[in-house]
């Protein structure tokens, strides 16, 4: 019984080791992920504003700011300068605030955004009178969803009626896409008069590299003259999220050491119990003939052994934990394998820090001393 209540200690020290770093891991990879699906990652080019003449970005932009080594994805739009109605009736003055966009077909990937219900322009409906409406916009302009099956709503834009296929997500970082109708790039051209040129590039890089790539954009989209385009500066989400991932790693080391410390006080506790309670043991040993070093190395084995079996038992009680725990909130669990070979392994160091003292003490007991004890 008592080897079991001491190995309990020290398992309970390192499944709470285990479970105080997992669970803020697990509630932290949601968190980023949350933040990342925001576009934390992602910048935004375009020409200064009020600009005689106003500046035109090459047709090719998006592609050219692709070939930046960090750029992961590059997308563009563009204003076509015309207007929005809901039917053929009404006021061609009453746009309601809503953009008409020729759009690139790769753009969803490139801002993250996704389709609520239809689907987005495709290389086999951008060619076409089709369009896909913002979250805002669609709401304006009175359309809930796209029924699969059912007939495709339309509206009408200069002169000519486009069908609806998809409307959007709401998208945080890129609100003006809200209130916006996106027309495929092709069709632009062919229906609307669009030239080519985008008014907006969209970029998507890496996140460790977003301000490299922020400060060579404007000279990659615009060679002739960098200073006339202007770039996001990052989201603040990016910013949230790098001090969300600092603030949980001093979380996880404040966590984590304070769990040790106290297995090793519930070991080194026992052990100095156990030698106080096995004096008589240790003194037949010694009248047998075991000599101190014989004894040291048996207190000090002891107390490895019950912080390794104790340890292993605590890294499998808080892998467990963790994964029912993150299961529960519906989060993506993370075992930090760290913690747990750090675990197992600080447990055994632990059971040797926590076994020098009783093992010296009981060793110093002489034969008669030990064997004169009640």
């Amino acid at each position: 019984m008592r080897a079991a209540l001491s190995a309990l200690g020290i398992s309970i020290g390192i499944a709470t080791m285990i479970v105080v770093t997992g669970i803020p891991a697990s509630s932290q990879k949601a968190v980023l992920a949350e933040l990342t699906a925001l576009g934390t990652n992602m910048l935004k080019a375009q020409p200064q504003p009020n600009q005689d003449p106003p500046v035109l970005l090459p047709p090719d932009a998006a592609a050219m700011a692709r070939r930046i080594g960090p750029v992961t994805r590059a997308s563009a739009i563009a204003n076509t300068h015309t207007t929005v109605q809901r039917t053929d009736r009404s006021d061609p003055n009453a746009s309601a605030g809503i953009s008409v966009l020729a759009a690139q077909n790769n753009l969803l990937a490139s801002i993250n955004g996704s389709v609520a219900s239809g689907r987005f322009l495709s290389a086999s409906t951008a060619r076409f009178p089709t369009v896909v409406l913002g979250h805002q916009a669609a709401a304006w302009l009175g359309f809930g969803t796209i029924r699969p099956g059912g007939t495709a709503p339309q509206v009408y834009i200069d002169n000519r009626w486009f069908t609806v296929i998809g409307i959007l997500d709401p998208m945080p970082l890129t609100s003006d896409l809200e209130q916006s109708v996106l027309v495929g790039w092709d069709a632009a051209r062919t229906y609307l008069g669009f030239d080519g040129h985008p008014t907006v590039v969209y970029v998507k890089a890496r996140e460790n590299a977003i301000e490299d790539v922020r400060s060579v954009l404007p000279a990659t989209v615009y060679p002739q003259l960098p200073g006339l385009v202007s770039i996001s500066r990052p989201s603040d989400a990016l910013a949230a999220k790098r001090v969300t991932e600092s603030a949980f790693s001093d979380l996880f080391l404040g966590l984590a050491g304070v769990a040790l410390l106290v297995g090793g006080i519930g070991v080194a506790n026992t052990m100095i119990i156990s030698v106080l309670e096995r004096r008589r043991e240790i003194g037949l040993r010694r009248a047998l003939g075991a000599n101190r070093a014989q004894i040291r190395s048996q207190f000090l084995v002891e107390a490895v052994i019950l912080s390794s079996l104790g340890g292993l038992a605590g890294a499998l009680l808080g892998t467990l934990a963790t994964l029912g725990y993150a299961a529960y909130q519906g989060w993506p669990p993370v075992i930090p394998l760290t913690s747990v070979t750090g675990g197992i392994g600080g447990a055994f160091l632990v059971g040797i820090a926590a076994g020098v003292y009783p093992s010296i003490r009981a060793s110093r007991l002489t034969p008669t001393e030990a064997l004169a004890t009640t």
